[in-house]
């Protein structure tokens, strides 16, 4: 079997019996602070099968400051994020729409459209990568950020039609923006939003399925039309619409497992879709043992892996020792030998 990244991937994905399990390590900004020469180190030890095409955007994105420092960052939807430490993202403290009557003022950030698929192009044909697109395509979590959490909860509960039509509105621009990226040589689409607490759904099963599903099908169909594998995150407990996942036939879902039952998410969807990571980075990677580490990858691995369908990734984050992270690929490397 190809040991090329690419074709690792692909096989990965599709459960043809890759030669080894491919890796992926996100880093957030705080590791790159804290920790610059151990992340060198596995860096090079450890090198991603997977990458992000930059969008080269031929139109500047409407910002103001930098997501990752101490201070006011606005996003190109114009909502502000404010941070206090240097190195993660802040957090919106006041909603960009306050009131429904001015939902029409809500910009659409129409510079995400101004990819230069000549150059992702290029940035594909000089890799062997398996490279995913860019973007932020992300429904839930944006319209969080411009209502707010409590004021969104109580619209998802009342119902007004301005969240209808502001959500259609913002649905449309995100298919536009997959198609350009499905229009390009990337492998994969991508899209994100949290939809899980510690324990439990943030909305019912019931209202995910009547307004969400129906968007994520889009977002799926768009990659599968053109021959593209479809990638999405969400972080917390998802177990309850697993199987509307595996029904939209997503491809990779990256998810906290460790807020799961992982034999049972092994025992009911292990050959129907891959897991694309995690190692816990709640509490073993910022506060375990390398042993411990170790003993939670051959878990995954034990009740996940299909003749694929698991990706060795996890995030290098806030409070995470490099030591554990280290560890998480070399319990992989140990896995496939």
């Amino acid at each position: 079997m190809s040991d090329n990244s690419r074709e690792l991937v692909h096989q990965t994905l599709t459960f043809a019996s890759p030669a080894r399990i491919p890796r992926q390590l996100w880093v957030l900004g705080w590791a790159s602070l804290h920790y610059p020469e151990e992340l060198a180190r596995i860096r090079e030890r450890f090198p991603d099968d997977l990458v992000t095409a930059p969008p080269f955007y031929g139109e500047p994105l409407k910002t103001a400051g930098d997501a990752y420092l101490p201070g006011m960052f606005v996003d190109e939807w114009g909502c502000v994020f404010e941070n206090r430490q240097r190195g993660i993202i802040g957090e919106v403290k006041e909603p960009l729409l306050r009131r429904w009557l001015d939902w029409k003022k809500v910009r659409i950030p129409r510079e995400r459209l101004s990819v230069n698929v000549r150059k992702v192009n290029e940035f594909c044909r000089r890799s062997d990568k398996f490279v995913l697109a860019g973007g932020a395509v992300r429904p839930f979590e944006q319209l969080q950020f411009i209502r707010g959490p409590i004021n969104l909860y109580l619209d998802l509960a009342e119902r007004p039609q301005e969240l209808f039509l502001l959500l259609e509105q913002m649905h449309k621009f995100y298919c536009e923006e997959l198609e350009i990226w499905a229009s390009t040589d990337v492998d994969g689409l991508y899209f994100a939003d949290d939809w899980g607490s510690q324990n439990s759904l943030l909305v019912s099963p019931g209202l995910w399925r009547e307004m969400f599903k129906p968007l994520y099908k889009n977002y799926i169909d768009i990659a599968h039309d053109h021959g593209k594998f479809a990638f999405m995150h969400t972080d917390g407990y998802v177990t309850d619409i697993l199987p509307d996942l595996v029904d939209l036939e997503l491809d990779a879902l990256n998810a906290q497992l460790f807020c799961m039952d992982i034999e049972d998410l092994g025992s009911r969807f292990s050959g129907d879709i891959a897991f694309w990571g995690e190692i816990d980075r709640q509490y073993l990677l910022p506060f375990g043992t390398p042993d411990e580490v170790r003993a939670a990858v051959r878990r995954v691995r034990s009740a996940l892996e299909c003749d694929g369908g698991v990706i060795a990734q996890c995030e290098f984050g806030i409070g995470c020792q490099p030591e554990n992270v280290e560890a998480v690929f070399e319990a992989w490397n140990e896995a496939a030998s």
